[in-house]
């Protein structure tokens, strides 16, 4: 295995663990589905994709999030990027488009 995919497959483990603990006892590492990629960790409706690097490809990853929701027929969906010099994973960015922050807040009934 590379650096580069063991240091992904580390942080989608991370995530999963934190998110089990934190209230989603049904989040997974998600293995591709064919050709149609649906995250890197997901819970029932949400996809999460992971991102461990330190070039920052902003648009990139709110695209292929977009593709990996849609390819997961869902509207929710995060990238979670991991932040430079902490491993606890609370710490670590969330990244959607404001639409779709927005939307959730109203749902929250914030």
């Amino acid at each position: 295995m590379s650096k580069a995919r063991a240091k992904g497959t580390k942080l989608e483990s991370d995530v999963v663990a934190y998110m089990k603990a934190n209230g989603w006892p049904h989040a997974e590492r998600h293995a591709q589905h064919g050709h149609k990629d649906v995250g890197d960790v997901n819970i029932p409706g949400v996809v999460v994709e992971c991102k461990a690097t330190s070039r920052f490809d902003l648009a990139g990853w709110i695209t292929e999030l977009a593709d990996e929701m849609d390819n997961a027929s869902t509207d929710d969906g995060v990238v979670v990027v991991k932040r430079r010099g902490t491993t606890d994973v609370s710490e670590y960015y969330a990244l959607m488009t404001f639409g779709q922050w927005c939307r959730l807040a109203k749902e929250a009934g914030l």
